[in-house]
C-alpha cells in the first residue's frame, strides 16, 4: 500500500502512509485482544500458555481442550462476525450515502432473524432441545442461511426502492428501518405465539446475538462469505469513492451506479444473513465501526473498508471478552454490550444532524 518515491508529492505520501500505519496498529491490537480472549473466562489461562497451545507445545491437556473446543471457535467467530458486520455497514453507508445505514438500523438484521426463525421453527432446520447449555442447534445452517438471505433481500429491495425516491433523506431511511424492524419482529413474535414451550424458549434464546454458541462446523460458511464479500467491497473501493461524491459525478466517471448499488447491497445482505442465521442479531457494529475509523483515517474507501474490518474485529472481540468477565460467573450475550455501546453513538449521530 506504500507508494513509490516520485509518483506522488512527499507530503501526500506521508499522509497515505499514516493511514496504513493506523490499520497495521489495529491489526496488532486485534492479535493482542485475540490472545486475551483465549485467556480469560471461568478458567484463567496464562497468555503464554495460550500461545504454546496454539503452536502445539503445551503440556496441559485441560487447557488444550478448553482453548480448542470452546474459546478458539468463539474468538474466531467474533473476529469474522465483527469484520462482516463492519464492512457491510461501511458499504451500505457509501452505497446509500447515508451515515446512519447499517444492517441493524435498516432492519436487514431483523429480516434475517425472522427468516432464520422460519427455518428453525417451520422448516425443521434446527434441533430444539430443552437444555440450558444448548437450547437450540442448527442442523442445516445452509438452509437457514438461504431462508434468512431471502428475507434480507426482501428488506434490501424495499430499501433500494425507497432510496430511489426523489428527496429520500436519512430520516426517511431510518424510519423505513424502524418500520421493517417492527414488521419482522412481529413476525418472530407470531411464530413464538404458536410454538410450544421448548420451541419458545429456544427461539428467544437464539435471538440473543452471541458468538458463544458457534461450533467449528459453522466457521467455514461464515469465513467464506465474509471473506469473499470483503474482497468484493475492497475491489470496488474506487466506485464507492465516486458514489460518495454524488450519483451524477459517479456516472460522469463511468460508474454504473445502479449496478454497483444493487450488487453491493446484495453482498451486504448475504453477509448479514449468514451472521444472523448462525449467531443471532448483533446490533450497531456496522454503524459504530465505520464512524470510529472515519475520525482517524478519513472517508477514503481504500483505507476506510480495511480499517473498518479491523475495527469490527477489535470491537466484537473486546465486547465478547468483557461479556465473559463483567458479571462472572455469568456470561452475557455479546449483543447486550454492543447495544450499550452503539445506542449512545447512534443518538450522537442523530444530534449531529446526519453529517458525516
Amino acid at each position: 500500500m506504500h507508494l513509490k518515491e516520485g509518483t506522488v508529492p512527499k507530503d501526500y505520501q506521508v499522509y497515505l502512509n499514516r493511514k496504513v500505519h493506523w490499520i497495521i496498529l489495529g491489526i496488532f491490537l486485534s492479535l493482542i485482544l485475540f490472545v486475551i480472549a483465549l485467556s480469560v473466562g471461568a478458567v484463567a489461562i496464562p497468555p503464554l500458555e495460550v500461545i504454546q497451545t496454539l503452536v502445539g507445545t503445551t503440556t496441559s491437556l485441560k487447557w488444550d481442550r478448553i482453548i480448542w473446543n470452546i474459546r478458539l471457535p468463539q474468538a474466531l467467530a467474533a473476529v469474522i462476525a465483527g469484520v462482516g458486520l463492519a464492512v457491510a455497514g461501511v458499504a451500505m453507508q457509501s452505497i446509500l450515502r447515508n451515515p446512519l445505514a447499517s444492517p441493524f438500523t435498516l432492519g436487514i438484521s431483523s429480516a434475517g432473524a425472522f427468516g432464520a426463525a422460519v427455518s428453525v421453527v417451520l422448516l425443521g432446520a434446527g434441533n430444539i432441545q430443552s437444555t440450558v447449555a444448548n437450547p437450540i442447534s442448527i442442523s442445516n445452517p445452509y438452509l437457514t442461511t438461504i431462508v434468512a438471505f431471502v428475507f434480507c433481500m426482501i428488506a434490501t429491495g424495499l430499501i433500494l426502492m425507497i432510496s430511489h425516491f426523489k428527496g429520500a433523506s436519512p430520516e426517511v431511511m431510518i424510519l423505513t428501518g424502524v418500520a421493517l424492524s417492527s414488521l419482522f419482529s412481529a413476525g418472530v413474535m407470531f411464530l413464538q405465539y404458536f410454538s410450544n414451550d421448548a420451541q419458545l424458549a429456544a427461539v428467544v434464546f437464539w435471538t440473543f446475538g452471541d458468538v458463544g454458541r458457534v461450533t467449528w462446523d459453522m466457521l467455514p460458511l461464515m469465513a467464506v462469505v465474509t471473506g469473499a464479500g470483503t474482497l468484493y467491497f475492497i475491489a470496488n473501493r474506487w466506485n464507492y469513492n465516486a458514489i460518495d461524491a454524488g450519483d451524477e459525478t459517479a456516472q460522469g466517471l463511468g460508474v454504473n451506479v445502479v449496478q454497483v448499488r444493487l450488487i453491493g447491497m446484495t453482498v451486504a445482505a448475504l453477509i448479514s444473513a449468514v451472521i444472523v442465521s448462525l449467531l443471532g442479531v448483533i446490533g450497531f457494529v456496522g454503524l459504530v465501526c465505520p464512524h470510529m475509523v472515519r475520525r482517524v483515517i478519513g472517508d477514503d474507501q481504500r483505507f476506510l473498508i480495511p480499517g473498518s474490518a479491523v475495527a469490527g474485529a477489535i470491537l466484537l472481540l473486546a465486547s465478547d471478552t468483557m461479556a465473559r468477565v463483567i458479571v462472572a460467573p455469568y456470561v452475557l450475550p455479546v449483543a447486550v454490550l454492543t447495544a450499550f455501546m452503539g445506542a449512545p453513538v447512534f443518538i450522537f449521530l442523530l444530534f449531529r444532524g446526519y453529517k458525516r
